[in-house]
């Protein structure tokens, strides 16, 4: 689309682009974007866009720091990768 892509240029955003007909590289950020909906957006309501932002940002805190994910051995991301990390293993 002709005008998405001139508003990314003006604003200096790099869009994220494969092969045609390729939708695995956003397998990840779609499943993300389903639970933040699912979880989040569905469940509240809004009086603003700032109230909606704030929401959002401390979802993505809940999501990285507290939610536990049984996949990651019921750790939350940010405790799973610094469980893992051979630095913090010593």
């Amino acid at each position: 689309m002709p005008v998405y892509r001139e508003t990314l240029q003006q604003k200096a955003v790099m869009p994220s682009m494969s092969r045609r007909g390729n939708c695995l590289d956003n397998a990840v950020m779609e499943s993300f974007f389903g639970t933040l909906k699912a979880e989040f957006f569905h469940l509240t309501r809004f009086r603003d866009i700032q109230e909606l932002q704030r929401g959002i940002r401390r979802y993505i805190y809940y999501y990285n720091h507290e939610r536990i994910r049984l996949t990651l051995g019921g750790f939350s991301p940010v405790e799973y990768r610094s469980f893992r990390s051979p630095a913090l293993r010593a």
